[in-house]
């Protein structure tokens, strides 16, 4: 089960609805084990199609030579599906080389980068099997900032 906070949530659909008509694609990094998505990173997608996303090289090594720096690890990774469901294609499914991470597809089919609801599914892809997985979403945790005298 994926259990993602509303701010994170929203941020997703904001960013597949922005790139609408091509594929929006990033990341959410929490702590090495956690599971726990927290730090939301958009990414630019270097294929720049409506029908593929690509993360690109440069950038993602420099993302993971941070979440390195931070102990984080990709607990989610996410891109959306401009004129299909929120399912893996064949080749989503082939790029998937995070054996921990929830795989999030937002489909901006229906309303494209207007209002309206999107199709925001997540699933779990293990040596080319895909289970889907329940969304869990809460409401987001505001940290209290310690008050000094």
């Amino acid at each position: 089960m994926l259990t993602i906070e509303q701010e994170i949530y929203d941020a997703i659909v904001a960013h597949a609805r922005r790139d609408h008509p091509d594929e929006a694609c990033g990341v959410v990094a929490g702590p090495e084990g956690s599971d726990r998505p927290e730090r939301f990173i958009p990414m630019v997608n270097a294929a720049g199609s409506p029908t593929f996303y690509e993360f690109d090289s440069t950038e993602l090594l420099a993302l993971y030579k941070d979440m390195d720096a931070r102990d984080e690890e990709p607990v989610v990774v996410y891109h959306s599906h401009t004129a299909t469901e929120a399912y893996p294609s064949r080749t989503d499914i082939g790029l998937a080389s995070e054996p921990n991470a929830h795989y999030v597809l937002v489909s901006t089919r229906e309303h494209g980068n207007s209002e309206g609801p999107v199709e925001f599914r997540s699933y779990r892809i293990i040596d080319g099997v895909v289970t889907e997985e329940e969304v869990t979403i809460t409401p987001t945790q505001k940290t209290q900032e310690a008050s000094t005298p």
